[in-house]
């Protein structure tokens, strides 16, 4: 059976998460909350702030499976286009062997994720390349591995408009691929909720003084196990279906932070894809 997590942040995290600092990346106790922050980051070195639960684990013992919930609430330094790099807080499967050696493999991943405009990963066929969004993928599916001896030449096809708009949307289905802007003021705190079920994921806002939640996405939902992450960096990345890949780093001369003052992962008794 699932565990609960839950965290107030009043003082420094919990031995349950491991906790990765590189570069100019700190996590501060404010008191009543953990903040992940930068601050006179370069180009020159990636600088990360992060806490994660599959450090010392294989993927196939990764901590999480549908049904669940997660509720973070947080806010950040600065808005969408203004805050550099990328951050957010979700589930995924660390393919690009972020935390330990382990064998490369293909993402899948249901999570809020920020990246800034140096960012294009154009993956949803009427969603932006970055922003702050809610988003789901899992290039691991039977029918997204079809695809790949066709990669090369769908990517060169794909440059043509026309046919970048008619294809892309069956490989778009066959990843899982799903992503909506959330279009907030990310400064403010706001309580995100995400119900991974076992067909469906649904993102959105939990109600706020009085107010109804607020839906943002729902999307096919990637399999498990997957291991929960948060964090802020200094990284971006290009990636398009017509072939612009590209990965660099940003300077952040100032200070930025995410703040989080309270993480919830709960699991559901039964599915609430029914």
């Amino acid at each position: 059976m699932m565990r609960t997590v839950r965290a107030s942040f009043g003082g420094e995290p919990s031995s349950y998460w491991q906790q990765h600092l590189s570069g100019t990346g700190t996590l501060e106790a404010t008191g009543s909350a953990l903040r992940f922050a930068l601050a006179g980051s370069t180009s020159k070195k990636y600088s990360n702030a992060q806490i994660d639960d599959y450090e010392n684990l294989p993927r196939q013992h990764f901590c999480w499976h549908p049904p669940l919930r997660l509720t973070v609430q947080a806010r950040f330094s600065h808005p969408a286009g203004t805050l550099k790099g990328t951050a957010g807080f979700g589930f995924w499967n660390d393919p690009f062997l972020m935390t330990r050696a382990r064998w490369p493999t293909l993402p899948r991943a249901v999570w809020f994720f920020y990246a800034s405009p140096h960012s294009n990963m154009k993956l949803d066929l009427t969603a932006p390349g970055n922003g702050w969004k809610a988003a789901t993928l899992d290039a691991l599916r039977p029918a997204a591995l079809l695809w790949v001896p066709l990669a090369p030449l769908a990517m060169l096809s794909m440059n043509v408009r026309p046919v970048y708009r008619t294809l892309w949307p069956s490989i778009q289905r066959a990843l899982y691929v799903r992503e909506a802007s959330l279009g907030l003021d990310m400064t403010q705190y706001h309580a995100y909720v995400l119900e991974w079920g076992v067909e469906r994921a649904q993102f959105g806002l939990a109600p706020e003084d009085g107010q109804p939640s607020i839906p943002i996405l729902d999307a096919p939902s990637p399999r498990g196990p997957l291991g929960f992450v948060m964090w802020l960096d200094n990284q971006y990345l290009v990636t398009t279906p017509w072939g612009r890949l590209r990965w660099g780093l940003l300077e952040i001369p100032g200070r930025q932070w995410m703040e989080v003052n309270r993480l919830a992962i709960e699991p559901l008794q039964g599915s609430q894809d029914g």
